[in-house]
């Protein structure tokens, strides 16, 4: 099977680090979004992940140039899954976006090539369903931010053959990542103590037991955690966090009810990094790390 040119479909944060580390591997990689504005800004973030990997000598300017070159952008979804010989979907996690995208790729790409979706906790047995090819769909969950996280947690749906496992574990080691394979349950592994973890820190905030620095203190260095529970819902995104909290109370019932406190700083906007405040305010970056 050819494994030449890799699609990455959504160019967020989680799109365009896959994208950095399919060209890092040795991947034609061509990264697809409708929103021109958004692929701007990855190319200039992927660019910026060379360079920085150049200065701290761990990638060089020759593999930073070969990656740069391998790397492709586009608002035309059609022509670009005509041309891949394997499929990462990255957008949103709202089953809608992905009905739709599943729906187009069985459409447009060819029928060998494997669809896997960058999941945390929806059912690629369910996405497999939107295909005519449930056999080669299957879940590759990376991890942010992706340049610098070695783990792809790989989960199979139902109908997911040994050859679409075997060939996906192979995609994700040539990325440089180290993998699990897993068999389908809401929230795979590591969503599930990420989500319970985080979930419960909002509630010790909410009770008074500590602020979010003793917090995230308590767990970085009584656990041997590397980042704490708030710190990384703020990367992760607060929005996300709660999604996910919502997906699993709904799938696997009451130890997973969202904190109301973490309902709340969404509401009120507070949704981490990328809104400039979340528990932390990142407004002034000597607060929160």
């Amino acid at each position: 099977m050819q494994l030449d040119h890799l699609l990455i479909v959504g160019s967020g944060i989680m799109g365009s680090g896959i994208a950095y580390a399919s060209a890092v591997g040795g991947f034609e990689t061509t990264l697809c979004d409708i929103n021109k504005d958004s692929l701007y800004k990855a190319k200039k973030e992927i660019e910026g992940m060379l360079e920085k990997g150049v200065e701290k000598n761990k990638v060089t300017i020759e593999e930073r140039e070969a990656a740069i070159n391998r790397l492709e952008y586009t608002t035309d979804l059609t022509l670009a899954a005509k041309e891949a010989d394997f499929v990462i979907e990255a957008v949103p996690e709202v089953k809608e976006i992905k009905q739709k995208v599943f729906k187009q790729l069985d459409e447009y790409t060819k029928k060998e090539v494997i669809l896997a979706t960058n999941t945390s906790t929806m059912s690629p047995t369910e996405i497999g369903s939107y295909t005519r090819r449930p056999e080669k769909v299957i879940a590759m969950h990376f991890f942010n931010p992706v340049s610098k996280m070695k783990l792809v947690e790989i989960a199979r749906g139902l109908e997911t053959s040994d050859e679409t496992a075997e060939i996906v574990q192979f995609v994700a080691r040539k990325m440089g990542k180290e993998t699990v394979l897993i068999n389908e349950f809401p929230g795979f592994v590591t969503s599930r103590i990420s989500s319970l973890v985080g979930n419960e820190a909002f509630n010790m905030l909410m009770e008074g037991v500590g602020t979010p620095e003793e917090i995230d203190r308590a767990i970085e260095l009584g656990l041997n955690y590397p980042m704490g529970p708030f710190k990384l819902g703020d990367l992760v995104g607060l929005d996300t966090r709660l999604n996910n909290l919502q997906y699993l109370h709904e799938m696997l019932g009451e130890r997973f009810r969202p904190s109301p406190l973490l309902i709340k700083y969404v509401k009120a906007g507070r949704l981490g990094r990328k809104a400039g405040k979340g528990v932390y305010d990142y407004k002034d970056e000597n607060r929160g790390g």
